[in-house]
């Protein structure tokens, strides 16, 4: 079996958990979505209606949906599937997350995947924290990881360490402060590889380096704007090359795909996406594509 390292591939085979497990109702948003940090309180019953919209179009396109169970221990957050695990050619690398609320997810994830008969092929030990969207594959043999409040240093020691046999080309990235320590920067915050060859990024908060790298590997850039990336432009879900999923409310990053030939697939995320700043990727936790 062949796990995910890629971030365009078709996918197959994904991860996901729904608003009725994670939100759990209005009440329990009420209470709890300052303590998360979220920009305001969701909505439940507009949540679980934005979110059926979302399913619907990676129903179109993946074979296997597995939905994370309701889980006591974790919060607000573990709607973001993708951030307690990221998945190499061999399996599962369980991660832990540099935000404290959110380390409690690793557990239950780990307990999920054993009973579904997933391999994990390793764990984060430790002082070692990292959230899976710290973590992107540029291609199957080259693994990207940024270095900021969410991911630090001893993780990407032992990350590196972990996937040495299958990694060619393992690049450290450091983020920037940007708005702090509380707010949410991981590196797929301004980079989504829809494409080999085409990726849709905010240059502003990327490294020289890693702009320079990318242009030099071929890749064609998308450029979102400042407005755009503050509704989550750039946090864009590939299906299939050139296949995406974005939130509504980003029509130059929506424009700029289409001229690049993509087929691009809107869903209204202003309840599951905009007020935890979690677009699609976020969402979604691929365990195969190809």
């Amino acid at each position: 079996m062949h796990y995910c390292s890629s971030m365009y591939a078709p996918l197959k085979h994904v991860i996901v958990k729904h608003p009725k497990e994670a939100f759990k109702s209005q009440e329990y948003l009420s209470d709890e979505w300052q303590t998360f940090n979220y920009l305001s309180e969701p909505n439940f019953s507009e949540a679980v209606r934005e979110y059926a919209e979302f399913m619907a179009i990676l129903e179109k396109y993946v074979d296997k949906i597995d939905y994370l169970p309701v889980s006591n221990g974790v919060g607000l957050d573990s709607l973001f599937a993708h951030d307690p695990v990221k998945f190499t050619p061999r399996g599962a690398i369980i991660l832990r997350s540099g935000k404290k609320l959110r380390q409690p997810e690793a557990a239950a994830y780990k307990a999920y995947l054993a009973q579904q008969g997933i391999p994990v092929i390793g764990e984060l030990t430790g002082q070692a924290v990292s959230d899976g969207g710290d973590i992107v594959w540029l291609d199957d043999r080259t693994l990207v990881v940024g270095r900021g409040y969410r991911t630090n240093d001893e993780a990407i020691r032992q990350l590196n360490e972990i996937t040495a046999d299958f990694v060619d080309e393992f690049i450290v990235v450091q983020l920037p402060h940007d708005l702090g320590e509380a707010e949410c920067l991981h590196l797929m915050s301004f980079i989504s590889m829809v494409d080999k060859d085409l990726a849709v990024v905010h240059s502003r908060l990327m490294p020289v380096f890693f702009r320079q790298l990318i242009i030099e590997k071929g890749i064609q850039l998308i450029e979102v704007p400042k407005e755009e990336y503050d509704t989550l432009g750039c946090n864009v879900l590939a299906l299939a090359p050139r296949v995406c999923v974005i939130p509504t409310g980003n029509p130059s990053t929506k424009k700029q795909l289409l001229d690049a030939g993509a087929t691009v697939y809107e869903y209204k995320g202003e309840e599951i996406s905009v007020k935890g700043t979690g677009g699609p990727t976020c969402l979604t936790c691929p365990v195969i594509r190809g």
